[in-house]
């Protein structure tokens, strides 16, 4: 198992999870290349996002089937909002962006997590790499992930 992998399937075993990491051969980068891989609807792909208000990092935990909704988001977090850039990315979370998780980061990340995902009964979250992820339900990803649950996706 690739070093990343391994160390998202540390952090939930530590956190108390029984969610397992598993490699795929095919890439799962996008919400739909993930989809696609596991054979599930895009809506039940986390995908985690990592924005900036002013300079400190907010992870969000947004459906595959929508975008985030800046606007929303910047009232959240209370302030604008912007994209990072890969190398950004990877220095914040230790993660490649199409394999960040939600959970495992380098530092820890104030995380929202999209309020349309706990419709679903399973999801699947990156592990670490753009081929790795992981299932599981939804309201334990929020606790895992010390998330806060809030409408912040849009179609």
């Amino acid at each position: 198992m690739h070093a990343n992998a391994e160390r998202v399937q540390a952090e939930l075993a530590a956190r108390g999870s029984p969610a397992e990491v598993v490699e795929l051969p095919a890439r799962t980068a996008t919400a739909a290349e993930a989809a696609a891989a596991v054979g599930a609807e895009v809506a039940a792909i986390a995908k985690s996002l990592v924005f900036l208000v002013g300079e400190e990092p907010v992870l969000v935990i947004a459906s595959g089937a929508h975008r985030v909704a800046e606007d929303r988001l910047a009232a959240w977090a209370g302030g604008p909002v912007r994209r990072p850039d890969a190398d950004t990315v990877r220095r914040l979370t230790g993660f490649p962006v199409g394999g960040v998780p939600p959970i495992g980061h380098a530092r820890p990340l104030r995380t929202l997590l999209d309020a349309d995902l706990l419709a679903q009964p399973r999801i699947w979250a990156a592990a670490g790499t753009p081929h790795a992820l992981f299932s599981i339900a939804p309201h334990d990803l929020v606790r895992l992930a010390g998330a806060e649950v809030a409408e912040i996706g849009a179609p």
